[in-house]
């Protein structure tokens, strides 16, 4: 072998020791790379894991003067951080059994047993889905709890207050919530007749989890998600039942002359008992909140809150267990912000008197002047905003706003 020769065998050696010298250089800084978010993983799993021994639905043992750790500076949105779409695809969830062998749980009726079983199912996917509805900006944001069967209800509203308009440039949309039907034997037809509705009229925003009292959490806790994910640019919104007559006029005026911040106003109930009466709708036992009171909340029948709180609402109902009673879990969401909703008499959630055969909810000149008035047919509702925007005559305006 001459010295050309051993000049090439040693030029080629001296490469091959150079390129397995790169590769292991690549290898070693991928491993670290990798380890990374596996960590970022692990500790996210650990806190969340610490933070689900402490429950909201215990007193309290700390002195009552201690403050909350509870932070209540908002979260930094961004478009960026924010979630471009709707993430959840499936709806595998199976049962935590590790609360079945506990005494006080076997104790519970069959559909606290079922809520409690299921309650940890936070999020489910999307049948119909609308985010053009928030695109650009958005004044008023009306989102409307309805069933999949209550076609007739939401025909009225569209036909009466929910008509989607802009105002003075103020830009008005609406959105019904709905779930499945809970009807085994004709869901798969109750289903066709809502795609069919929503192809008409695209206000129907639909999740696939069964419409049930107990699930109208999951309808509360869903809208903030999508809302926080789909709505930059809305400012305010009204939430309420489909069987209320609305005055999006008295809204307005409203809004024009009410501070924005942290706005959250209704029919608002203070120092509410829980109910133990079985045979009530709202009964709630013993075990499963053992507090005196709830903290304040608005009635459901219809409330407004500022867009901005709504997305803090979203961040803070992600850490509390769910409530079977959807009022009162956005009170304790509003508990732990620290915000305290305000009582207004234009919203009446229980009609204009409480006495159901009072001629006073049937007068219009009082419907005139309300916001919200709660528990009307589809007959009454539209009967009653015919006659409100008749050449209707009212002899003393009332001072409400």
């Amino acid at each position: 072998m001459n010295n050309r020769d051993r000049w090439r065998v040693y030029k080629r050696v001296s490469v091959m020791f150079f390129l397995a010298a790169l590769a292991l250089t690549v290898v070693q800084r991928g491993n670290i790379n990798m380890g990374a978010p596996f960590e970022l993983a692990r500790q996210v799993r650990m806190d969340t894991s610490n933070e689900a021994e402490h429950s909201f639905w215990k007193v309290s043992k700390e002195k009552s003067g201690t403050k909350s750790r509870v932070t209540t500076q908002e979260p930094n949105i961004t478009e960026d951080t924010r979630l471009k779409s709707w993430d959840v695809t499936s709806t595998n969830c199976s049962a935590n059994l590790n609360i079945s062998s506990h005494n006080w749980f076997k104790s519970l009726e069959p559909n606290f047993k079922q809520f409690l079983l299921y309650r940890h199912c936070r999020y489910f996917p999307m049948l119909l889905n609308h985010p053009e509805k928030c695109k650009g900006d958005i004044y008023l944001l009306m989102v409307i709890k309805s069933v999949a069967t209550q076609h007739d209800r939401r025909e009225v509203i569209r036909k009466t207050w929910g008509k989607e308009q802009t105002i003075d440039g103020k830009r008005i949309k609406i959105l019904f919530l709905i779930g499945k039907s809970s009807n085994e034997v004709e869901s798969a037809n109750h289903q066709k007749l809502v795609e069919f509705e929503d192809y008409i009229y695209g206000d129907i925003l639909q999740w696939d989890f069964l419409d049930s009292f107990f699930n109208l959490t999951l309808k509360e806790t869903h809208f903030l998600k999508w809302f926080n994910t789909y709505c930059p640019g809305v400012r305010y919104i009204f939430k309420g039942d489909d069987d209320v007559f609305v005055s999006v006029e008295n809204i307005l005026e409203f809004l024009e002359s009410s501070p924005s911040k942290d706005l959250f106003v209704g029919d608002v109930i203070f120092r509410a008992v829980p109910i133990r009466r079985r045979e009530n709708k709202y009964y709630i036992p013993q075990a499963l909140y053992s507090k005196q009171y709830y903290p304040p909340y608005a009635g459901g029948g219809g409330f407004l809150m500022d867009g901005k709180l709504a997305r803090r609402l979203h961040w803070v109902a992600d850490t509390l267990e769910l409530y079977p009673i959807d009022d009162v879990f956005l009170g304790m969401c509003l508990e732990v912000l620290q915000v305290t909703p305000v009582k207004h008499n234009a919203f009446k959630t229980f009609g204009l008197v409480k006495n159901k055969q009072s001629k006073l909810n049937r007068e219009p000149c009082f419907f005139k002047s309300m916001i919200v008035v709660h528990k009307l047919l589809p007959s009454d509702l539209m009967h009653m905003w015919n006659l409100v925007n008749s050449d209707l005559v009212c002899s003393q305006k009332v001072e409400i706003l």
